[in-house]
Parts: structure tokens; sequence; C-alpha cells
């Protein structure tokens, strides 16, 4: 029998990406702080300084390697997700940040396999079962092509989570329950 397949995001999702750029911003553009709650849309330019372009916010050399993971659960219920699922990481990366990316899951989660690393922008065109994210552009199209998807929840999708009514997952605390939930038939169980 198949293995279901669970497509996880990195960012901001296993790890804290924004949180971390919005600390470097903070730093180096005093004159104009953000704040995570802020961060209400996926476009935050108006509210960087004029020479916080995405390059500077996202580009810091090392900065992917230096993200907090997730939460205090993430590893271990990464772990178990990857013993009874067939995992992949699903990652938007600029070619300068997937080594990075890739040092940073190496670190924190080295069960996963380079054949489980995948690097794209469209994530639509992947097959899975499940997708955990927290970008709108790639959960609503898996929700429009009837995949099933758990949102992670920030400031940038809080309209969308509202209109689409994703399923949440807040802590990594239980996920494998809350997904062996989402992902069998009823009556059975892993």
């Amino acid at each position: 029998m198949r293995k279901s397949i669970i497509a996880v995001d990195m960012d901001d999702t296993i790890c804290q990406l924004v949180k971390r750029a919005i600390y470097h911003n903070n730093r180096s553009f005093p004159t104009h702080p953000l704040q995570y709650e802020d961060m209400v849309d996926w476009d935050t330019t108006h509210l960087r300084h004029p020479d916080s372009t995405h390059e500077v916010f996202y580009g810091r050399p090392g900065l992917f390697e230096e993200l907090e993971l997730y939460d205090e659960y993430v590893v271990e219920e990464m772990q178990k997700l990857n013993e009874v699922y067939d995992l992949i990481i699903v990652t938007a990366a600029e070619p300068r940040t997937v080594n990075e990316k890739w040092n940073w899951l190496q670190l924190h989660m080295p069960f996963i396999k380079l054949e489980q690393f995948i690097t794209c922008k469209r994530k639509n065109l992947l097959t899975f079962d499940l997708l955990i994210d927290d970008g709108p552009h790639n959960l609503i199209p898996a929700v429009e092509s009837g995949r099933k998807v758990i949102c992670i929840p920030h400031p940038w999708n809080r309209q969308h989570r509202e209109q689409y009514g994703f399923p949440l997952m807040s802590s990594w605390k239980d996920a494998k329950l809350y997904i062996d939930e989402m992902l069998q038939p009823s009556g059975l169980h892993i």
C-alpha cells in the first residue's frame, strides 16, 4: 500500500524566518522598526525602510542557517511523520539559499535525506496528499485541486484563513496524531 505523501514547507512552518529577518532588519534600520504582528500581508515593502529591499530583508548571508525551530515539538513530530509517511520538505529557495536551508535541515533534522528535499516555488505542481504551509499562495491552489492542507497561522495569512477555513496547526505538539486523523479513513488508525 502506498504511503501518503506529506509535503512540509520550511520557512515559518518548521523554522522561524520572518521573526529572525525582523530582528536583523530592526538592528540595521532602527528608524523603521518592524513588528511581527504588523506583517499582515505577503508584501511588506511599504513597512520597511526604502533600503530594506526584499534582497536585504531575506538576503543576509547565513540567515537561513541561524533560524530557530518553529517550536520545541517540531523535530520529534517530524521524525514521527518521517517514519510513517512519505515526507518531503518543499521550500521556495533562491540558488544562494539552497545550501543554507539544507545545512539547517541537516543540523536539526538529520533524518531528512537529500531525496526528500525539494526546492520550488510552484508547490501545486507536485504530487502530495497533504500540504503543511504558511503561504496562502501555496495553500489555496492545493485546496482548489482537492488536496488536504494544514495552515500554520501567521498574521500574513489571517485573511485567507478566515476566507478559506483552512485547518490550523499553531503548534507541532501532537502533530502526528492530528495528521493521522486527517489522512485516515474513519475507523482506521495507524
